[in-house]
Formats: structure tokens, sequence, C-alpha cells
């Protein structure tokens, strides 16, 4: 079994979306199935509340449109 940075890891570079691809859609996804609630995603994931507002926003915004309502929860 291979350790170390994600990035380096070999199971990791045939990958079509990039690490950080991945962690803006879980983030998005988290949003999305909790009722886009900025204060949720900055105790979940660790990240600054302007990033959580903008996380929730874009929650909004897809809930409103029907968009976003096939996401399934996790």
């Amino acid at each position: 079994m291979e350790l170390g940075p994600a990035g380096k890891l070999r199971a990791t570079r045939n990958l079509t979306a990039s690490l950080e691809r991945l962690r803006v859609r879980r983030r998005l996804d988290q949003a999305l199935t909790h009722g886009a609630d900025p204060l949720h995603l900055a105790l979940v994931f660790g990240i600054e509340e302007k990033t959580a507002l903008r996380y929730a926003d874009s929650a909004r915004r897809l809930l409103q449109t029907g968009t976003g309502a096939g996401v399934s929860p996790r």
C-alpha cells in the first residue's frame, strides 16, 4: 500500500477529475443535501466563512432552479 500526499499517489494519476474538483463537488453536494447552511459547511469542512457563504449561495440558486434537486444524500 502506497502512502503519501494524494496528488502524488499512482491511484489518482489517471482520474479525469482533479482532487480539487472532487473536493468542490463534495462541498456543494453537502450544501445541497443539508439546506445550504454556511455554518454547517464551515464546521464540517473547516473552511472560512466567505467560502462557506459562496457554497451556500450556489446551492440555494441550484435548489431554486431545480438543477440541484437530483443530488443524492450521502
